[in-house]
């Protein structure tokens, strides 16, 4: 397994977002799988003991995305055009969890994602897959201040 690299404040993977998940990305290359794995707090919930669905989704997105630097290089963006999520069961805080992310096709200049969060019995709580695009110019010019902070830590 290796690591991938975050940033300061995205609010999934961000080392220094002070509301963020700070989740820790891994690439399984073998398998072609990205993994975190991660327990919520309760302050991220949405019922009592359930995680928010944009939580969920939220982390979805970036794991599954995070599967293209399988494929290209640690500095590949891609932007998320479509995002579709199914929840299976409740996804529960305070329980630890596992997000996977994989890629199911690559063409031109965009991919189809997927992922799932799972329980630690393998237990599949949701589900997404997205549609990804080439970041647009001016994601990549304002990346260009941020980069220094990309990196594995």
């Amino acid at each position: 397994m290796r690591p991938q690299p975050t940033s300061r404040m995205c609010f999934v993977c961000g080392r220094e977002n002070p509301c963020g998940l700070k989740l820790k990305f891994t690439e399984d290359p073998e398998n072609r799988v990205v993994r975190a794995e991660f327990t919520l707090p309760e302050v991220y919930q949405g019922y009592p003991g359930i995680a928010h669905g944009g939580i969920i989704a939220a982390i979805l997105d970036e794991v599954s995305g995070r599967a293209i630097m399988l494929y290209t290089t640690h500095d590949t963006f891609m932007a998320t055009l479509r995002l579709t999520v199914r929840y299976r069961r409740p996804t529960p805080v305070g329980t630890p969890l596992v997000a996977v992310g994989w890629v199911e096709q690559i063409g031109g200049a965009g991919a189809k994602v997927a992922g799932q969060i799972r329980l630690p019995d393998g237990t599949v709580t949701a589900e997404g897959e997205a549609l990804l695009a080439a970041a647009p110019e001016e994601f990549r010019a304002r990346w260009e201040a941020e980069r220094p902070y990309w990196k594995v830590e």
